[in-house]
């Protein structure tokens, strides 16, 4: 019987498939199904930064404030009442979860400035955590934020986090770093558990006839994998901590190729939302059934095979790739 058995920040999943953080997880009942189903541990929804700095009377308050002047902004934020959870809910949450399932719960924060938001991420370990997603979805305006900047943020926020914690810090990134390898690097020296690429930053739209611009939401396709595969390929045997795959992943072929350019965990939202949760069951059959057919023993056997530096020619995840692309249509 093959081995589906993978290790993540140090944690001992029953194998590599992990639901993402998506409203899913706000149920505690769907976190039940989902372990179920065969998952091998479950990121919870986002805690925003937002949330935790204002109450909820003190954000009425703000978003109230100066409707007259800012009504088309304001329309981006939800009535008080919608918000999914307040804080101190949302450690409850946790709480209740790590009683309901015997897998890892990962918390997601999500927020992008340094400030005291940051503590609250000790209330999840105190809550039974087993580690916590850092989630910085930082979009730059200003022109005179220079890339050193924005790097410079992530690694503050990881700083902080590390130093409040003695739980595993994974970090999700964003791929629009102009040296993303040195930003990894720099992130997994200051002590980075894991790196999960990547974010999928959703685009706004605009709606010519009411002249506004739109919120957005498109669920993920399996050629989303294609960034995030090439630079795990990359960035494998050159990082200590762990790395997750995350977008794209809808089937177990798809889970195959993130273990084999490196991948600790594939991370899985966007299918489970179309399919159900019942999904993940056909994902881990799946990959069971091929490595068994192929011969391969365990999934760390399979890790790594086809990075960056396991296969004969590297230069297929560089520019050769994108001349033999181009070739290949004519």
């Amino acid at each position: 019987m093959v081995d589906l058995t993978s290790s993540y920040m140090g944690m001992a999943l029953k194998n590599a498939i992990v639901p993402s953080a998506s409203p899913l997880s706000a149920d505690l009942d769907t976190i039940k199904r989902m372990e179920d189903a065969g998952a091998a541990a479950v990121v919870l929804h986002s805690l925003f930064e937002e949330q935790i700095e204002f109450e909820a009377e003190a954000m009425d308050h703000f978003l109230q404030h100066g409707a007259d002047s800012f009504a088309e902004a304001l329309s981006y934020f939800p009535e008080v009442h919608e918000y999914r959870r307040e804080p101190d809910d949302y450690v409850e949450h946790i709480r209740k979860a790590k009683e309901t399932v015997d897998i890892p719960i990962i918390p997601s924060l999500n927020g992008i400035s340094a400030g005291g938001w940051t503590s609250y991420a000790k209330r999840f370990e105190e809550a039974g955590a087993d580690a916590v997603e850092l989630n910085v979805y930082f979009i730059p305006t200003n022109l005179s934020l220079m890339s050193y900047d924005i790097e410079d943020l992530y690694v503050k926020l990881l700083k902080e986090l590390k130093k409040q914690l003695s739980i595993p810090v994974a970090l999700k990134l964003s791929p629009y770093f102009s040296a993303l390898p040195h930003v990894a690097s720099m992130l997994d020296a200051e002590g980075a558990d894991a790196l999960v690429l990547f974010n999928r930053f959703y685009q706004p739209d605009i709606d010519i006839e009411e002249m506004e611009v739109t919120p957005n939401l498109l669920l993920s396709t399996p050629v989303e994998m294609r960034l995030p595969l090439r630079w795990i390929a990359i960035l494998y045997a050159q990082m200590d901590c762990s790395m997750a795959l995350t977008s794209g992943i809808h089937s177990y072929e798809d889970v195959i190729k993130a273990l084999m350019v490196g991948a600790d965990v594939a991370h899985v939202c966007s299918v489970l939302l179309k399919e159900g949760v019942g999904k993940i069951t056909e994902l881990v059959d799946g990959l069971a059934a091929w490595m068994d057919e192929h011969e391969y023993e365990s999934v760390e056997q399979m890790k790594g095979s086809m990075s960056h530096r396991s296969v004969p020619e590297p230069a297929a995840f560089e520019r050769a790739n994108y001349m033999k692309v181009l070739n290949s249509y004519v």
